[in-house]
C-alpha cells in the first residue's frame, strides 16, 4: 500500500512539474504581435548587413503576420525592394503588383509604381533587337506621369522617357537607313516619318529630316525634298544636317569647314575646364 502511494506521489509530481513547465513556456514565449515585429526587425537587420535575399523572405513572412495593415504593406514593399536590389526583377515586379493591388490606398503607391517602372527600365539595357521592352516602359512612364505628375519621381521618369524616346528614334532611323541602302524608298520614308511624328523632340530629328530630303530628291520628288529641307532649315539652320541637305538641292554649294575648336560640341567645355584649372 505504501509502495503504491509512493508511486502515485512520484507520478503526480512529474505531471505537475510537466504542466508547470508548459505553462511557463506559454507565458514566456512572445505572442503573435511581438513575434511579427521580431521577424520584421530580423528582416531589417539582414537588409542592413547586405543579405537582401534572406531579408526579402523575412519581410514576406512579417507581412503575413503583422497586425497593422500599414506595417504589412511596408513589409511587402521592403521585400520588393530587396528583390529589386539583387536584380530578382521577376520577384520584385510580382510583389510590387501585389502591393498595388492589395494596398491601393497606401501612401507609398507612387513609389511602388516608380519602382515597378524602374525594374522594367533596367532590363532594357540587355535588349539588342526587340523594342517591346522599350515600348512597355514608355507606356508605363506615360501612365505614371499622368497619375502622379507632382511626385518627386516624376522628374527622374521624364529624363528616362527622353532616353527611351531617343532609343526608339535611333532604332527607327537605323531601319530607315537600311531601307535607303537597299533602295526600298517607301518603307524608308515611312520610318523617317515615324521619327518626325512620334520622336520630334529627340536628337535624331535633324538627321531624319535630312534623310527625307535625300530620299525625296533621289526618287524625283523635288518639291517634297524642298519642303523637308525648309523645315530643317527653319528649325536647325546651323545644323550639319542642314548643310548636307542644302548641298543636295544646290550642287554648287560648298559646305563650310568648321574651325578646329568647333568640330566637337565639347570644345567649349574643355576650354572652360582649362581656364578653371589656372590658379591666379
Amino acid at each position: 500500500m505504501m509502495f503504491r502511494k509512493s508511486v502515485f506521489l512520484i507520478l503526480l509530481f512529474f505531471v505537475v512539474f510537466s504542466c508547470t513547465k508548459k505553462n511557463d513556456q506559454v507565458i514566456n514565449s512572445p505572442n503573435t504581435k511581438e513575434k511579427s515585429y521580431l521577424v520584421y526587425q530580423e528582416a531589417v537587420d539582414n537588409m542592413e548587413k547586405g543579405d537582401y535575399f534572406f531579408a526579402s523572405k523575412k519581410f514576406l513572412e512579417a507581412e503575413a503576420i503583422l497586425p497593422n495593415i500599414d506595417d504589412s504593406a511596408k513589409a511587402l514593399l521592403m521585400a520588393s525592394y530587396c528583390f529589386y536590389t539583387i536584380n530578382f526583377y521577376e520577384d520584385a515586379e510580382l510583389n510590387l503588383k501585389r502591393f498595388i493591388s492589395k494596398y491601393p490606398a497606401n501612401k507609398n503607391i507612387p513609389y511602388a509604381n516608380y519602382l515597378l517602372i524602374i525594374s522594367s527600365y533596367e532590363q532594357i539595357l540587355d535588349e539588342k533587337k526587340d523594342i517591346t521592352p522599350l515600348l512597355v516602359s514608355k507606356k508605363k512612364i506615360d501612365v505614371f506621369l499622368e497619375n502622379f505628375p507632382e511626385t518627386e519621381y516624376a522628374l527622374d521618369l521624364k529624363f528616362k522617357l527622353d532616353l527611351i524616346n531617343n532609343q526608339l528614334a535611333a532604332k527607327e532611323l537605323y531601319v530607315a537607313k537600311y531601307y535607303i541602302e537597299t533602295k526600298k524608298w517607301i518603307p524608308a520614308i515611312n520610318r523617317l516619318k515615324t521619327v518626325l511624328e512620334d520622336y520630334s523632340e529627340t536628337i535624331f530629328i535633324e538627321e531624319a529630316l535630312h534623310r527625307l530630303v535625300e530620299v525625296y530628291y533621289t526618287i524625283g520628288f523635288e518639291e517634297e525634298a524642298k519642303k523637308a529641307a525648309a523645315l530643317l532649315g527653319y528649325n536647325y539652320n546651323s545644323s550639319e544636317w542642314y548643310q548636307q541637305s542644302y548641298k543636295i538641292l544646290n550642287k554648287d554649294y560648298e559646305i563650310p569647314k568648321l574651325k578646329k575648336d568647333e568640330k566637337r560640341k565639347d570644345g567649349l567645355i574643355k576650354r572652360t575646364i582649362k581656364k578653371l584649372l589656372v590658379i591666379k
